[in-house]
C-alpha cells in the first residue's frame, strides 16, 4: 500500500483534545485521521449527524439560492444586510 503525506490545519486545543481521546483509544493522530478518512468512504458522507448551527434549514435554503443564482451568472449578494442575517 503506498501512503501520501498530508497536512492540516487545526485548532492547537482542538488538536491536544482530539489526541487525548485518541490516546484513551489506543491510536495516534494519523490512525485516527485514518479511521475517519475510511468511515466517511464507507458511508459516502459523514459517518455521524452534524449538529453545527450553520446547517440549520434557513441557512441551508440560503447556500441553495445563491448557489442557483451563481450558476445563471446573476449578482451574488455582498453584505449580511442584503443576505438577512442582520436580523438574527
Amino acid at each position: 500500500m503506498s501512503t501520501s503525506k498530508v497536512t492540516v490545519r487545526m485548532d492547537e486545543t482542538v488538536k491536544k483534545q482530539f489526541e487525548l481521546v485518541l490516546d484513551g483509544l489506543g491510536m495516534n493522530l494519523s490512525t485516527g485521521i485514518n479511521v475517519f478518512a475510511r468511515a466517511v468512504i464507507r458511508h459516502g458522507g459523514f459517518p455521524f449527524e452534524l449538529n453545527d448551527p450553520f446547517y440549520n434549514e434557513a441557512n441551508m435554503q440560503r447556500l441553495a439560492h445563491s448557489e442557483q443564482q451563481a450558476e445563471r451568472g446573476e449578482l451574488i449578494y455582498k453584505t449580511a444586510e442584503e443576505l438577512g442575517l442582520d436580523d438574527e
